[in-house]
């Protein structure tokens, strides 16, 4: 499974991809919009399952859209070897969520944004692939930015 966010790398998306490939594995591309929330915590009480793993989100043409867009020009046309997934919340949470409910064996995800508004981003938030590592539901690859 490969997390992305607004800026994926190529390098990281066919990483993943050619990962996926030799381990015989479905690819799953999982964005997650962290300024939305999971439907679940709504006081209504209801839960639905597309708040947490929404397999064809229609609400979701832009940012996702684009994001899309961009994978289908580096792996060509979801299908056998990959799909997309939308998902809302706080980016670690979802994707773990994503990772158990699909059965993925490996989250891959960048190394993260150079720069000082992207420390103190962490800082502020923490890092994405540091929360997974701290949680251990599944193994995490952090991919380095080729650039």
């Amino acid at each position: 499974m490969l997390g992305v966010d607004w800026n994926f790398s190529e390098d990281l998306v066919r990483t993943a991809a050619d990962l996926a490939a030799a381990l015989g594995r479905h690819l799953v591309c999982a964005f997650v919009d962290p300024a939305s929330y999971l439907t679940e915590w709504d006081p209504s009480g209801e839960r639905t399952a597309r708040s947490l793993d929404p397999v064809i989100n229609e609400e979701a043409d832009f940012p996702s859209g684009e994001l899309l867009l961009g994978l289908t020009s580096i792996l060509g046309e979801p299908g056998e070897s990959w799909s997309f997934r939308v998902l809302n919340g706080d980016v670690p949470t979802a994707l773990g969520r994503l990772a158990e409910s699909t059965g993925a064996s490996l989250i891959i995800v960048g190394a993260g944004r150079p720069g000082a508004a992207a420390w103190v981003d962490r800082l502020l938030a923490g890092s994405v692939s540091g929360t997974l590592i701290s949680r251990g539901q599944v193994p995490v690859l952090i991919v380095p930015d080729s650039e």
